[in-house]
Parts: C-alpha cells; structure tokens; sequence
C-alpha cells in the first residue's frame, strides 16, 4: 500500500492561519519589503510558517524575479585564519538582507581565480567581494569589463575607480617599527610579503620610508613570494646568511613571522632573547603560543560587514562614489619582542 505524500505547505495556508491575504505573507517573508508591513503582523506571519512548517521556494521567486539573490567571495587562502573573521563579516551583512553567499578558495592562484569568478558568473551572481586582487588584476579587470559589481578588502590595485576596504598599511608600520625603536632596536629586517600584492608592497614601503627617516639601515630585507610560513622561513634564512647582525624583524604577515621563528629554532636562536620577532595581521591563537606573537592587529570582520555593505548599496541601485577606505590597525605587545641583548 502506497502511502499519501503529505500536502505541501503553501504560502496560502499561511495567509489563511494568519487571516491576511496571501501577498502580506510573501512580503512579511520577504527581508527586502518586510519593513512595509507591522512588525505585529511579520512576527504572526513568521510563527504561522514556523507552525505549518512552511518555507519559501527560493529559486521559483529568484526565476519570477530575474534575480540570483547571490553574492560571490574570492578568498586566496581560506587555511589562513585571518579569513574567516572577514567572511563572517561579508555574510552577516547579505543574508541579513536575504542574499545568499557564494565562497570559492583560489589559492592565491590566477587560473583558480579566473575558473572560480567563471563559475560565479554561470550562478549569476549579482555581486563579488574580492580579496584576492594583486596590484595588476585581471579578475578586477574582467569585473569591469563586465559590468559586475565588486569591492575589493584586504587588497587592493593600481588604479583608480574601485571601492575597496583595507588597511592604512603606513600606521600599521609605524606602530610596529615605533614599538621595536623604543625598546632599543637599530637594526631592524623585514621579511616582506609578496611586491605583487598591495599588502606586501606598501608594508615594505612604509619599513624603507621609517628605517631612512630614523637613519637606520634599509637594506635588511628579504622578500617572500607568497604568504606562507615556508616562505618566511626561506627568506628568513636567505637574509641571515647575507647579515646576521639585525636584533629585530617584522614579518610582512604573521605565517610569515611563525616562518622566521622556525627558522630561528633551526639555527638555535629564540625569540625574544637573540632576535625579535613580530608579525601582522593578528591570526587566531597567537596569544597562546610560546612565545605568544607580537603583531599588528587589522579590523577583519569590520573590513568584510564595511566591503559587504558597499557591495548591497552598488546592487541595490544606490549610487555609490568610487572609494578607497583605509580602516586603522593597532599594535598588540606581547612576549616575542624585548630590548636587544646585542648592540
């Protein structure tokens, strides 16, 4: 004996519990027009469809509508864990406009990157946040060309016209490097990140800038290629085999910093006691390590709430003036530096 499917719940049955026509419901459902009805008759609505068990149909109202309801991330590197803070920020702002988030992890790879914005596109996305851009980028470029909303966070790129949020890099700097200078520090490195990147390229410039104003040396540096801890620790290496005499390094981001303080341990040397180490960004848990990082600390679920925010308004129709917002970090003190045991 074959058993009857339950009935289906409609939007009907919900107008019909509430005692309201069936179009109130669909706008008290609705995150977009729920402010035109009485929050009194939204919360009944919302508990008859509880009760009933009913849920809207997304994709016969996205079909009706000609609209995705989707926004698109683009993330370099989602093992990284100053990411999800800045995800967390970016869908805590759509969905509560009743968007849905679309994430993809690129692997700071360019041919990842172009497939992953391809496959948004085949989803008609409506928007994309970006915080994958290197100074020169296509993805950018493919953007514009067709006519795609984006804003940029963590990174930006070399032109004008684009809505990005990001760091104001030269505080950032200053406050590490003013920090390391106090405690005594003359000889002061700095493993960079890569100078493809407007993170990597603007926290060296904003070291050269202080070392020369300061009269310091400028030419402890070594470059990475990607942000990875590998990295860090083969340039680490690289640069105290050039000079050892530095008593400080800022790290272009903190796997950068943990990849200094590896290579610190495979040559016997320790921080802060040999040399001090401090990185950027602030990841999860550097607090708890031993010794626990100093590091510059970046707003990154504020970046992705401000960049996702920017992104509804362009989608929703509101005009929105090309902007570059620079959002400032600050610096937390804690058991990887110390004055220099060496002058």
């Amino acid at each position: 004996m074959t058993k009857n499917k339950p009935k289906k719940v409609t939007i009907r049955d919900v107008a019909e519990m509430v005692g309201v026509h069936h179009s109130t419901v669909s706008r008290a459902l609705s995150s977009e027009t729920r402010g035109k009805i009485s929050p009194a008759v939204v919360r009944r609505v919302e508990r008859a469809a509880e009760k009933l068990g009913y849920s809207r149909n997304l994709m016969a109202y996205s079909l009706k509508q000609n609209r995705s309801f989707t926004i698109g991330i683009l993330i370099p590197d989602l093992v990284n864990p100053i990411f999800p803070p800045m995800i967390r920020g970016v869908q805590d702002v759509v969905e509560s406009v009743g968007y849905t988030l679309m994430s993809a992890n690129t692997d700071d790879d360019e041919e990842k990157e172009k497939q992953s914005l391809r496959t948004m596109q085949e989803r008609a996305i409506e928007g994309i946040i970006i915080s994958t851009a290197h100074r020169q980028d296509e993805t950018v470029d493919a953007c514009i060309s067709k006519d795609i909303p984006f804003v940029l966070i963590n990174r930006t790129v070399d032109r004008d016209g684009v809505n990005a949020v990001v760091i104001d890099e030269d505080f950032g700097v200053r406050c590490a490097l003013d920090h390391l200078v106090d405690l005594g520090h003359t000889r002061i490195a700095h493993i960079a990140g890569p100078h493809t990147t407007s993170t990597g390229h603007e926290r060296r410039r904003a070291f050269e800038e202080y070392v020369r104003a300061k009269n310091l040396r400028d030419d402890l540096i070594e470059e990475t290629h990607v942000y990875t801890i590998a990295e860090g620790h083969r340039a680490f290496d690289n640069l105290y085999k050039r000079d050892s005499s530095f008593t400080a390094v800022l790290g272009g981001n903190d796997l950068i910093a943990l990849g200094c303080l590896d290579a610190m341990r495979d040559l016997g040397l320790s921080a802060p006691d040999d040399i001090s180490v401090a990185g950027y960004n602030d990841m999860r848990f550097l607090d708890r390590m031993s010794p626990a990082l100093t590091t510059v600390v970046i707003p990154k679920y504020a970046m992705g709430k401000l960049g996702a925010t920017t992104l509804m308004e362009i989608v929703e129709g509101k005009h929105v003036e090309p902007l570059v917002h620079r959002l400032r970090p600050k610096l937390a003190v804690r058991q990887s530096t110390a004055a220099p045991n060496r002058m």
